[in-house]
């Protein structure tokens, strides 16, 4: 295998794991908001960052550090 495709296939390899097991801890976190949509768009970005999701539809934030110190530009919660 070409040294140069090692990148890529690790890229790959973690874009598969996101889907497969982080992803669809968004689904039960965002499950009790009415804006649902946009709760996914940020629950994945954040999970996408900092791979994991805190527990539960609400709080509990200190369990995933990073998901929990990405703010805003105005420096309010970035994920949900």
């Amino acid at each position: 295998m070409a040294p140069s495709k090692i990148p890529f296939l690790l890229a790959l390899a973690v874009a598969v794991l996101l889907l497969a097991v982080a992803f669809p801890q968004c689904a039960g976190r965002c499950s009790n908001t009415q804006y649902k949509k946009a709760c996914l768009t940020f629950c994945n970005k954040c999970c996408a960052k900092c791979l994991c999701v805190p527990p539960g539809t609400y709080g509990n934030k200190g369990a995933c550090p990073c998901y929990n110190n990405w703010k805003t530009k105005e420096g309010g919660p970035k994920c949900p």
